[in-house]
């Protein structure tokens, strides 16, 4: 997260990371995940894109 200054952003993209991985079907927890798999830490980002995308063609994006 070494684009993200401020702490808010860091706590609205954390708890955007968690939504996205819930969907997925991928466990998070607070802290370290470095025990998930290259294909699950993949479906979050994944999924987190897609989302991105969604939410700019739907003019949803803030």
């Amino acid at each position: 997260m070494k684009g993200i200054t401020t702490e808010q952003g860091r706590q609205t993209l954390e708890k955007f990371k968690i939504e996205a991985a819930n969907e997925v079907g991928v466990n998070l927890k607070q802290g370290y995940n470095g025990d998930l798999t290259s294909r699950e830490a993949g479906s979050v980002g994944g999924q987190m894109v897609k989302k991105m995308i969604d939410a700019y063609k739907t003019g949803s994006a803030k």
